[in-house]
C-alpha cells in the first residue's frame, strides 16, 4: 500500500469524505439557505470526520458560497446548483448556473461600486475554475483547510 502524507492514513489526500448537493430556487433567501447549508455541511465533517475546520475557513466558505450564489441568481435566470464537498486538506464550493457567459475579475477600481464578488472568491481561494457546461457553467473554489494564521510558529522569545 502507497503512503498518504497528506491523509488521515485511510483516506487519500484529494478522496471526498463528505459531499452534498443543493438545487437553490430564485427567491430571495435562497443566499442565506446556501450559507446555512455551507455552515452546517462543514459542521458535519467535523463532527462525522474529526476534520478541524476552523472559524477563518468557515466564515471564508460562507463568503464564497454567498457571493457565488449572489452572482448566479443576478446573472443566470432558472435554478442554481450547489455541491459542497471536503477532503483532508480542503473544501470545494461548486455552483452550476444556465449563463453560459465566462465571468472575468474586474480590474481593481476603488471606485467601483459593487460587482467586487470574483475579485473577493479569487483572493480568498486556493483555486478557482469555470467551465462552460452544455448548459451554462459551472464554478469551483477551492478553500484550503489549513489556517495560515495556526501553522505560523510562535515568535522566539
Amino acid at each position: 500500500m502507497g503512503s498518504h502524507a497528506d491523509g488521515d492514513g485511510c483516506t487519500a489526500p484529494n478522496e471526498h469524505l463528505l459531499r452534498v448537493g443543493h438545487a437553490l430556487g430564485g427567491d430571495d433567501g435562497c443566499i442565506a439557505d446556501a450559507r446555512h447549508h455551507a455552515a452546517a455541511f462543514l459542521d458535519q465533517a467535523g463532527a462525522d470526520h474529526g476534520l478541524a475546520v476552523s472559524a477563518r475557513v468557515k466564515d471564508l466558505t460562507q463568503l464564497v458560497v454567498s457571493e457565488l450564489v449572489t452572482n448566479a441568481r443576478k446573472y443566470a435566470p432558472g435554478p442554481v446548483l450547489m455541491e459542497l464537498r471536503i477532503t483532508t486538506r480542503a473544501v470545494d464550493v461548486v455552483v452550476w448556473d444556465s449563463d453560459p457567459v465566462v465571468p472575468a475579475a474586474r480590474p481593481a477600481d476603488p471606485d467601483r461600486i459593487g460587482q467586487h464578488g470574483l475579485e473577493i472568491v479569487k483572493a480568498v481561494t486556493e483555486h478557482l475554475l469555470i467551465e462552460q457546461r452544455p448548459v451554462g457553467k459551472r464554478i469551483t473554489a477551492r478553500i484550503t483547510l489549513l489556517d495560515p494564521l495556526a501553522a505560523t510558529p510562535p515568535p522566539a522569545v
